[in-house]
């Protein structure tokens, strides 16, 4: 008995010993991350930050929809007390260049968002801006998209986009409301710091 219980115990414990070598090695691998401190402060909540995580989230990130490959990439979610949520998504290329068609991909898939969506939800209403690039390492776009159905609350999303070497990132985040409500500046400094954080 004493014996049996003694080899069960050894397995848990390999088990475990194998789960952690897992998850530090996952998380060695991934790219720099950033945390809720380097997003733009709600006023009446922090912000929560999930773990980084292998893959890409369980839902399709709007917008963005079948643009992100699974391979190599890493996730991690934010959130507060409210309706305000956040995403950081990175990818690893195979190659600088095929990172730069990433990141150009992912940008014009973006900057056609509300057309696409108006495409599919007659009646709605969807508009989009440039915010312009931003001088960070090989680069960054950050853009804004707002959606509105009639008798539903609007939404507004902002999405950086950027690159280091061969990994591409992309910041999302979002809230109800307007393009005129999103802090459009604090974002930009969020997309130069995910940017800046990538470790390629």
């Amino acid at each position: 008995m004493l014996k049996r219980l003694g080899t069960t115990l050894t397995a848990v414990l390999a088990a475990t010993a194998a789960l952690t070598l897992t998850a530090t090695a996952t998380a060695a691998a991934a790219p720099g991350f950033i945390t809720g401190r380097d997003l733009p402060p709600h006023p009446a909540s922090p912000w929560s930050t999930g773990p980084v995580t292998k893959g890409l989230p369980e839902w399709p990130v709007f917008c963005l929809e079948g643009a992100l490959p699974k391979a190599n990439s890493w996730h991690r979610t934010f959130g507060t007390e409210f309706d305000t949520g956040a995403l950081q998504i990175s990818v690893r290329a195979a190659s600088d260049s095929a990172a730069a068609k990433l990141a150009t991909a992912l940008e014009r898939k973006v900057a056609a968002c509300a057309a696409d969506w108006l495409r599919t939800n007659p009646g709605g209403t969807a508009s989009w801006q440039d915010y312009g690039k931003i001088k960070v390492e090989e680069g960054a776009h950050v853009y804004g998209v707002h959606t509105s159905i009639p008798e539903s609350e609007p939404g507004v999303g902002l999405y950086g986009i950027g690159r280091d070497g061969s990994t591409v990132t992309v910041v999302k985040w979002s809230q109800m409301g307007y393009l005129s409500d999103a802090p459009v500046s604090a974002f930009k400094k969020t997309t130069t710091t995910a940017v800046n954080k990538l470790n390629p």
